[in-house]
């Protein structure tokens, strides 16, 4: 069973989540608080971690940060409705996706699904043909691996998924719903800006070209642009 990491501490809420996720096939261990969440979290045990923004001792959005500094793992996080600015700076620590609450049980298995779809890939050898090449960058999907000048780029799934089908298309814009839809796994919703944060992060973890323009371009109306030189 995919092992869950579930912070939150509404106890109510997390023992239906967890009822739940047990129904559909997960393990969900549940934590009650932020600090005793990323201590879990980093024992390596889970596929992926739930995390509420707001909680005591540690809030989800500090939380996450602590985690980002060791770990890669996938991270969901629970943030209240209308929030945008937990959601914003989630996303931009490297979240995965969010979920607003309060959430139904159904979407948040369907949200975690489409995250886990995107990182369990089959470790392979990597061949010629498996890799993606454009300027400095280089991408081995198989392995969910990316190299910039040679370096290891550090990327979330997230990340990772949205520069594939970027560079997949390098030289041809791609709209901002296809860019939800391949990398968040659900359709572009209205006012949602999850994929332009995301785009935001790639920018910075990218070096600009030499003519310092960033190697994503927005493409005004339309969504973006990997640049093909």
């Amino acid at each position: 069973m995919t092992r869950v990491l579930l912070v939150d501490d509404d106890l109510e809420l997390s023992t239906m989540l967890k009822e739940y996720l047990g129904q559909e096939g997960f393990e969900a261990t549940t934590v009650t608080d932020g600090e005793a969440g990323v201590a879990e979290a980093l024992t390596g045990q889970y596929a992926i971690a739930v995390l509420d923004v707001m909680m005591p001792r540690l809030n989800g959005v500090d939380a996450l940060r602590r985690i980002r500094q060791e770990s890669r793992m996938p991270v969901l996080m629970l943030t209240a409705r209308g929030d945008d600015v937990d959601r914003i700076v989630g996303l931009e620590l490297g979240a995965d996706d969010y979920v607003p609450k309060p959430c139904s049980p159904r979407e948040l298995v369907a949200r975690l699904r489409a995250i886990l779809r995107r990182t369990d890939t089959p470790e392979t050898p990597a061949t010629r043909s498996d890799e993606l090449a454009v300027g400095p960058l280089r991408m081995w999907p198989a392995r969910r691996e990316a190299q910039w000048a040679g370096e290891p780029l550090v990327l979330t799934s997230t990340e990772f998924t949205l520069l594939e089908v970027l560079v997949s298309a390098a030289g041809q814009v791609v709209s901002k719903n296809t860019l939800s839809e391949k990398a968040l796994g659900r359709p572009l919703a209205r006012f949602d800006r999850s994929v332009d944060v995301h785009v935001s992060s790639l920018r910075h973890k990218l070096a600009p070209r030499d003519d310092g323009r960033s190697w994503i371009q927005t493409v005004r109306g339309q969504g973006y642009q990997f640049v093909r030189e």
